[in-house]
């Protein structure tokens, strides 16, 4: 099915997230406002941070008969919400579909499991490019009739390389990355063009097992669990916002190709979960957390 008849499917709705100080009376103002306007809520969940005392709120409502036009609803919002309860707030709308980009190096096991949920229309989503700084997977990106670029990175070269890459990615205007077993380290700079909207996946042997081989070390010695973890990229290296976990248990019945198999089954469902969640619109960072939205 096509992005553009998904995009007709879909409910005609809007989605607002809110993070701001807790206080009597912000579920009643929020939907009250919505409700005086003719909209039906369709989702709401909310949860209050009890040690700093932060309210956070998903709340999604059909378009349908809304009095107020979807271009003015921020500016209604703001004026007359969100600016008395000091929110922070961002707005969406169900029909607008995301652009994203792949980042792959050699490994094409989460590459393979994005563009096949992409294709199935499990991923609302649009895919126009995959970018890499191998060559290997450009026939996984032309049997899926997606653009495939070729960035070879060395130190030398990184920081020219990178802002070859962000010229691509606004030429495309891309709107978040997925890094799918992308074996390079992003420079700051360039994280901060795309705050919480670059998403990685590796697996949790870390810190006990850094290193190029850790399913290796695990394998030797002797672990019990192996586990996989989506996260939202920042400047400091695997420590962002952590978005999607899960294990797998093994046992010393299981060989090393068992460990390798198991741990990139695991990177691939939890890597689909993470990004599933940031196109439902089902994620809102707050400082080095994410509330994650059932």
């Amino acid at each position: 099915m096509s992005t553009s008849k998904q995009r007709e499917k879909r409910n005609d709705s809007v989605i607002l997230l809110i993070h701001c100080p807790d206080r009597r009376g912000l579920i009643a103002a929020v939907t009250e406002f919505i409700t005086k306007n003719q909209g039906n809520i369709i989702y709401l969940d909310q949860y209050v941070d009890p040690v700093h005392q932060v309210f956070f709120m998903r709340i999604e409502w059909e378009l349908d008969n809304f009095l107020i036009p979807r271009e003015k609803i921020g500016e209604y919002f703001d004026t007359l919400l969100a600016r008395r309860f000091q929110m922070q707030w961002s707005l969406y709308f169900s029909r607008e579909v995301l652009r994203m980009a792949i980042f792959v190096s050699k490994l094409p096991h989460c590459l393979y499991d994005i563009l096949s949920r992409w294709k199935t229309g499990e991923f609302v989503v649009d895919i126009p490019l995959i970018l890499s700084n191998h060559p290997d997977l450009k026939a996984v990106a032309e049997q899926f009739g997606v653009d495939f670029y070729h960035f070879p990175i060395t130190p030398e070269t990184k920081i020219d390389q990178e802002q070859s890459e962000l010229e691509l990615l606004r030429k495309y205007r891309i709107d978040f990355i997925v890094l799918a077993r992308y074996m390079q380290i992003l420079t700051e700079r360039f994280v901060q063009h795309y705050p919480n909207r670059i998403i990685n996946i590796h697996h949790s042997f870390l810190p006990a097992f850094p290193g190029a081989r850790p399913y290796h070390s695990a394998y030797e010695r002797g672990v019990k669990v192996i586990g996989a973890t989506s996260h939202y990229v920042t400047a400091a290296l695997d420590e962002g916002p952590i978005i999607e976990q899960d294990v797998v248990r093994v046992s010393h019945t299981d060989t090393l190709s068992d460990f390798i198999r198991k741990g990139r089954d695991l990177e691939k469902v939890v890597l689909a979960r993470a990004v599933w969640l940031h196109l439902q619109h089902k994620t809102l960072v707050y400082q080095n957390r994410t509330i994650v939205f059932t």
